[in-house]
């Protein structure tokens, strides 16, 4: 049983490397800075967030790999790479993380359940955490495996909260990607040919960090379990 579990740790820690390694090597292949391009990733943001109303909607520069749409601040954060650059990277990213802001102003049903879960998931993962580390508490006093068994049962099914909500992510940023990026650069001319078919990789290499992180969320749940 033992060997079984830790071969599991190990395939579960090779499918999280893989996409992870993926993912770096994609978005690096396209970020160098091209000058044939018009703009920067966050003047291409600036620009579809104003020709979409989202005025009041702020593109701002955070640190490296931060990339992200804040839905309590309304603002679109891009990092140095997306921010600054003219780079095919930096415009699929700054498209998508426009497409969120554009979710978001729609009533998107599926990026409003992740906004209201993150908060309670938060809470749940405290709570796994108390019950798990008063295992040997309730131990010393009730002398029940038994007992034992159950609460660390109880704490590893609430950390699995974490991977529902990845699981609930993933719909959020393909739509994000290929429901509202992707086709709003290829209907504005903003990119074409090439230039098109790389954003697309990187924004299925951008997707992938949430498998990843949901494989990676369950690796930790396993490892648990195992200990």
């Amino acid at each position: 049983m033992v060997v079984l579990v830790a071969l599991a740790v190990v395939a579960l820690a090779v499918l999280i490397l893989g996409p992870q390694m993926w993912v770096h090597r994609t978005l690096a292949a396209h970020a160098g800075d091209r000058t044939d391009l018009p703009g920067t990733g966050a003047e291409l943001a600036r620009h579809l967030l104003d020709l979409g109303g989202l005025t009041d909607v702020p593109v701002e520069r955070v640190a490296k790999g931060a990339d992200h749409y804040d839905p309590q601040a309304r603002r679109v954060c891009l990092g140095p790479e997306a921010h600054d650059t003219r780079s095919v990277t930096g415009i699929a990213v700054a498209a998508h993380e426009a497409g969120h802001a554009f979710q978001h102003a729609d009533g998107d049903r599926l990026l409003a359940w992740r906004i209201a879960l993150a908060p309670v998931v938060r809470g749940i993962e405290i709570v796994a955490a108390v019950v798990l580390s008063l295992a040997p508490l309730t131990f010393a006093l009730v002398k029940s495996p038994v007992a034992v068994g159950l609460q660390i049962g109880l704490a590893v099914l609430l950390m699995t909260s974490r991977v529902v909500v990845h699981l609930l992510t993933l719909p959020v940023e393909l739509d994000a990607s290929f429901g509202r990026a992707l086709p709003i650069l290829e209907r504005g001319g903003y990119l074409a040919g090439p230039d098109l078919t790389a954003a697309r990789s990187v924004l299925r290499a951008a997707a992938m960090t949430y498998v990843a992180s949901a494989l990676a969320t369950l690796l930790n749940v396993v490892r648990w379990f195992r200990l």
